[in-house]
C-alpha cells in the first residue's frame, strides 16, 4: 500500500517545521489538517506557515475557504483525498500535518459522513444557545451521539442536532478500509513547556499585528460571531484571554488523540526530532 505520513499533535509543538524537514528529505508534499488554516485571511491568529517557512515545499489545503462561510469536514475530506492522489501521481510522498483530530480521522479512518444539507434557519436559532444548552438538546434527541461528542464544540453540537432533526438520530459514522497505509507521528510536550510555548506564540501574534488582522476580517464582512467560532475572543482580544483559550484547545486536542493507539509519540524537542527523522524515512521509503 502507498504510505502517507501524518504529523499530528497539540498546537505549538512544532509540527509544521518538522513536516517541512521530512518533506525535504523524502521528496514529499504537505497537506494541512488544520480546521482554521483552511480559511483565507486568518494568518497570524492561526499561526499559519509562511512562504519562507515552507522552504519551497508545496502545501495543500491552506487558504481554500472564505472565512464568512463554514467549511465542512466533508469538503475537507474530498479535497484532501484529491490532493493525496495528485501527490502520489507525481511519485511523491503525501505528508498530512495538523492538529485537528476530526479532519485526520476523516482521512485516515475512511469515515463516511451522513449527507444532510445545511439547515440555515435551524442553525440561526441554535447559534443563540450556549454549548451547555445545545448539549442538553442533543442528549434528548440522541443520547448515543451525546456520549461521543465534544460538548464544548458549538459547531459540532449544532451539526449533530441538525442531522438528528433531519434523520431522527445521528447515524453511526461508518468507517471504510482506507486505500493508504497511514504512519501517524505525534509530537508532545510536557504541560509546563507547552504552556510556555503557547505564551511565547501568542505574544508574538500580538506583536505581528493580530488586532489589525481582526479589524481587516471584520471590514471584509466576517461577523463577530463567526470570528469567535475560530477560538479567539475577537471582540476584546488580550494576550491573557488568547493564551487561556489556546491552552484549553490544546487539552481538547490531546483528549482526542489519546483515543488513537496507532500514533507513535515523539518528544517535540527539535533536536530529538532530527534524530528520529532518519529511521522514520527508512520506514516509509
Amino acid at each position: 500500500m502507498q504510505k502517507v505520513i501524518v504529523i499530528l499533535g497539540q498546537t505549538a509543538t512544532g509540527k509544521s517545521a518538522l513536516a517541512v524537514k521530512i518533506a525535504k528529505k523524502i521528496n514529499g508534499e504537505i497537506i494541512s489538517a488544520d480546521s482554521r488554516q483552511v480559511y483565507k485571511g486568518l494568518d497570524i491568529g492561526t499561526g499559519k506557515i509562511s512562504k519562507k517557512e515552507m522552504h519551497g515545499v508545496p502545501h495543500h489545503l491552506i487558504d481554500v475557504a472564505n472565512p464568512k462561510h463554514k467549511f465542512s469536514v466533508t469538503e475537507y475530506q474530498k479535497l484532501t483525498n484529491s490532493a493525496i492522489s495528485e501527490i502520489v501521481n507525481k511519485q511523491k510522498i503525501p505528508i498530512i500535518c495538523g492538529g485537528t483530530g476530526f479532519y485526520i480521522d476523516a482521512i485516515t479512518k475512511g469515515v463516511v459522513f451522513p449527507e444532510v444539507p445545511p439547515n440555515n434557519k435551524l442553525r440561526k436559532i441554535l447559534s443563540t444557545k450556549s454549548e451547555a444548552e445545545l448539549f442538553k438538546v442533543l442528549k434528548k434527541m440522541d443520547s448515543s451521539r451525546a456520549k461521543s461528542i465534544d460538548k464544548n464544540n458549538k459547531v459540532r453540537l449544532i451539526r449533530a442536532i441538525e442531522i438528528a432533526k433531519a434523520l431522527g438520530k445521528v447515524p453511526k459514522i461508518i468507517e471504510v478500509k482506507p486505500k493508504y497505509k497511514f504512519i501517524k507521528i505525534g509530537l508532545y510536550l510536557p504541560e509546563d513547556l507547552l504552556k510556555k510555548k503557547v505564551e511565547r506564540r501568542v505574544k508574538k501574534m500580538f506583536k505581528m499585528g493580530l488586532l489589525n488582522e481582526i479589524k481587516k476580517l471584520k471590514k471584509n464582512g466576517v461577523s463577530d460571531k463567526r470570528l469567535k467560532e475560530f477560538g479567539f475572543e475577537y471582540n476584546e482580544p488580550t494576550p491573557k484571554k488568547v493564551i487561556l483559550e489556546t491552552i484549553k484547545y490544546a487539552k481538547r486536542q490531546m483528549t482526542w488523540f489519546k483515543r488513537d493507539k496507532s500514533i507513535k509519540w515523539l518528544d517535540a524537542d527539535p533536536k530529538n526530532n532530527l534524530n528520529n527523522i532518519i529511521p522514520l524515512i527508512k520506514y516509509v521509503s
